[in-house]
């Protein structure tokens, strides 16, 4: 591709590029990212804000880190491991294939539960529904373009919903506001759970492996692809934000939430029934663009330029039916299995992001020539570290449960 044609991007390419931004984002608000932003929201009030700030920094210093190098060497992240040290990256994509493979029943389970607040479905029955709903997206001969159209338009649909909410809930924006750069508490805590829930695990790479798909690659791309990682993380932040906000209205004017599932009766108590039904459809919205993100991303490490569109679809479909066979068997991903995957997923980021940060700093090879710009290197090292402590946490959760 020439320099004219990256700055001069068709229609499709565009489309192809908003729907990896899309990706990225939605594969980050599942209903983990729900679930937590409504707890810590509960917890620390809008103190929250500031971990809200500074998990959004740090995801942008990854993610644009991680789009330059995939983006600009036009290669996968699995690839590129095993051109920095042979096996490296087997071993993330295997990372990936099990951690992926356990969240998405949980996402599988999300989509159940959103139905079930919007119709009343049992669960079992709404997750076997969904599961069927996102096969035939890659059922379909154009499974590219139809991914990329559905996560945009359910992304801005959660966006709609949620800011709807944030807004007849009536939160103390002064005192949020305040909150972004003075808070009255930090929790470290909650920062590293929402670094480690929007680019934790196959999230890191969902965005770029699906912009390697579309084509948009090489150094004459750069611009375009720097700004949609960071667009993609914004869109992430803005749902998060809304979320909090939504929440905080409600927990400032003294509605004590259901422990059992808060994030539900935060929406009906601000706007009634029909808050408990858009919550319904955000869920859903949400966990089932994450099973997308999951099956996508997961296979996208085990397949290659050369695996056929249709080669490639049969295993995202054959994943999101394991999937959604083992959660209408059980019911639930098991406890102990989840808490496997989160360290799995703990893990992920450092390792693949040791590579990213080698390819940058050593593989100018990889890169096409490319020179790399040191700032980004630099906040990107920054980032890694937290990454560390990351990947060191969840480890460390494993080894106090069976302990």
């Amino acid at each position: 591709m020439s320099a004219e044609t990256g700055t001069r991007m068709s229609k499709s390419s565009r489309s192809a590029l908003l729907g990896a931004m899309f990706l990225m984002a939605t594969s980050a608000i599942g209903p983990g990212f729900i679930t937590q932003t409504t707890t810590f929201t509960v917890q620390l009030g809008a103190a929250f804000a500031f971990a809200i700030l500074v998990s959004i920094l740090i995801d942008v210093a990854v993610q644009l880190n991680v789009w330059r190098v995939v983006g600009v060497s036009g290669q996968r992240a699995q690839v590129l491991g095993n051109k920095v040290a042979p096996g490296v990256g087997w071993v993330l994509a295997g990372l990936v294939l099990v951690g992926g493979l356990v969240f998405n029943i949980g996402n599988i389970g999300g989509t159940g539960l959103g139905l079930n607040a919007l119709f009343g479905l049992d669960a079992k029955i709404g997750g076997a529904i969904s599961a069927v709903v996102a096969i035939a997206i890659f059922v379909s001969k154009r499974a590219g373009v139809a991914l990329d159209r559905i996560v945009v338009v359910l992304g801005v649909l959660m966006i709609g919903m949620t800011a709807y909410v944030a807004v007849v809930s009536r939160p103390p924006l002064g005192e949020a506001l305040r909150s972004f750069v003075l808070p009255d508490t930090v929790s470290f805590l909650a920062i590293t759970t929402l670094i480690g829930g929007t680019v934790g695990g196959y999230i890191t790479y969902a965005g770029a492996h699906r912009m390697l798909d579309s084509g948009i690659t090489g150094p004459e791309n750069v611009g375009a692809i720097s700004r949609s990682s960071v667009y993609g993380i914004i869109v992430t932040g803005v749902m998060r934000i809304l979320l909090f906000l939504a929440v905080l209205g409600v927990v400032a004017g003294g509605v004590t939430l259901a422990q059992d599932n808060p994030a539900a009766s935060a929406f009906e108590a601000a706007a009634g029934e029909v808050g408990l039904r858009l919550f319904g459809i955000i869920l859903w919205a949400a966990a089932i663009t994450s099973v997308i993100g999951a099956a996508y991303t997961s296979v996208s490490f085990f397949t290659s330029e050369r695996t056929t569109p249709r080669t490639r679809n049969l295993l995202t479909i054959a994943f999101i039916a394991v999937s959604a066979l083992v959660y209408v068997l059980i019911g639930t991903a098991p406890v102990t299995l989840l808490v496997f995957a989160g360290a799995f997923n703990g893990l992920i980021l450092p390792i693949g992001f040791t590579v990213i940060l080698w390819v940058a700093w050593r593989r100018r090879d990889l890169l096409g020539g490319y020179r790399y710009p040191r700032w980004l290197l630099g906040i990107g090292v920054l980032a890694w570290l937290i990454s560390l402590y990351l990947g060191w946490s969840s480890v460390s959760a494993v080894g106090t449960l069976f302990a």
